[in-house]
């Protein structure tokens, strides 16, 4: 095992860079990517960095020439010959050939898009532009490279026992979230923490963690590159970007009502059993359900992702009932905001209720909180998202209002075509 300690005291980014493949992203991009390269590969799509956590001054912490090159060695990768034996020939939610030969031709050959960097009061202004397929692939690995580059910046000055102390307390803290786990009866839990995670071989180091201590318990890395080294499944199903995007594609209202419903059609060509998992909370759990097609109610399950996670499976729960679907058949995944505490509640509330799993992320593979002077390795809520569509703005409004994203006018006429009522706001912490 990689003696994290000792590699981060003598780290140099040019033998030790942030991100280290193409496939060291989530899995949900690389199927959302190629749903893109088949329906929409021609869309021009922004890309930008949101850092909710206002108080982190990420300017003043990270320095740009050491982002700057990160940034564009991650433009130099490209997929290697063992990835794309893996990625054509793996057997991803029991399908062999999961990426058609087309996308991974394309794949081979891609380089990512240039990026746009400027300092703006404290933060880092980062944008990337492109074709859509292409200029997806930055969103994760962006994110992770500014996370990494904080957690260095605040190490930087630490010796060789201070860092020794510092990784043996955190390892004991993950350590004692996983024995508390492993007496859950039922519990199944994947890692999904590479976005925000506080380093690659930290996140790699707690998902052996997982394996070691949950057995059967943990079903899997979202993280590619760690699931072929680990020999894990790779999980994952999509997100907000593709509802986000098409809609933002919409030319009028009724086509923007029914932009949602268009993008899980065409998802529902494309895959079947687990990676049918409906994300309802883009514009609002309750009528999305409400609005629903029939046919949608016969997917697999449901991910919760933002508002009170206990009320948004009582509502999936009531809908399937609604709809003449068994709720105990279905599968529900949590994934927002969640630590061992929440875990634990939300299992035995639910458990025989329905299926239930987890997506367990920024507080598994980025919890030093109260581990350094002033709580400077603290996790914070750093996104990168597509916020502009062939010139036009991208609205996300959530089941949690502190998570909207878009021009306000934009975000009142979609609260307008999607029935979006009143909502309470919850702090978003990571």
């Amino acid at each position: 095992m990689v003696d994290i300690a000792s590699r981060v005291y003598n780290h140099k980014w040019k033998i030790d860079p942030i991100v280290r493949s193409l496939i060291d992203t989530d899995f949900y991009k690389l199927l959302m990517c190629q749903s893109v390269f088949r329906n929409e590969p021609t869309a021009i799509v922004t890309f930008s960095l949101i850092n909710r956590s206002k108080n982190i001054r990420l300017a003043d912490i990270i320095d740009e020439g050491e982002l700057r090159e990160q940034l564009d060695h991650l433009r130099s990768l490209s997929l290697s010959r063992g990835e794309s034996t893996w990625l054509r020939g793996n057997m991803f939610y029991g399908k062999r050939q999961m990426f058609r030969s087309d996308f991974m031709e394309w794949f081979e050959k891609l380089r990512l898009p240039a990026y746009h960097l400027e300092k703006t009061d404290g933060q880092y202004e980062l944008t990337f532009e492109g074709t859509w397929p292409e200029v997806m692939l930055w969103e994760v690995p962006a994110l992770a490279i500014l996370v990494e580059l904080r957690s260095r910046a605040v190490t930087a000055d630490m010796g060789r026992f201070e860092l020794q102390v510092l990784y043996a307390r955190a390892m004991t803290k993950v350590w004692e979230k996983v024995e508390r786990l492993r007496h859950v009866d039922g519990l199944r839990i994947a890692d999904f923490g590479t976005r925000r995670r506080h380093s690659f071989m930290w996140q790699d180091w707690c998902v052996q963690a997982m394996q070691e201590g949950l057995s059967e318990k943990f079903v899997g890395t979202s993280n590619c590159l760690i699931a072929m080294r680990r020999e894990v499944e790779a999980i994952g199903t999509n997100a907000h970007e593709l509802p986000m995007v098409s809609s933002a594609l919409a030319p009028d209202d009724a086509t923007l009502r029914e932009a949602p419903y268009k993008v899980l059609a065409d998802w529902h060509e494309e895959h079947e059993g687990n990676l049918r998992i409906i994300l309802p909370d883009t514009y609002g759990t309750e009528g999305f359900l409400r609005e629903a097609p029939d046919w949608l109610a016969s997917w697999t399950g449901i991910r919760i992702d933002s508002g009170d996670p206990a009320i948004g499976a009582e509502i999936a729960i009531n809908w399937w009932k609604e709809r003449g679907e068994d709720p105990t058949k279905k599968l529900v995944i949590f994934s927002d905001g969640l630590d061992v505490e929440k875990i634990i509640e939300l299992q035995a509330m639910f458990a025989g209720r329905v299926r239930v799993s987890f997506g367990w992320g920024t507080l598994l593979t980025n919890d030093f909180r109260g581990l350094v002077e002033n709580d400077g390795l603290a996790p914070f809520s750093l996104v990168c998202k597509a916020v502009s569509a062939n010139g036009h703005p991208t609205v996300k409004l959530s089941d949690n209002p502190a998570k909207a994203m878009g021009p306000p006018e934009e975000i009142a006429r979609y609260k307008r075509v999607f029935d979006v009522g009143e909502q309470t706001a919850f702090n978003v912490e990571v």
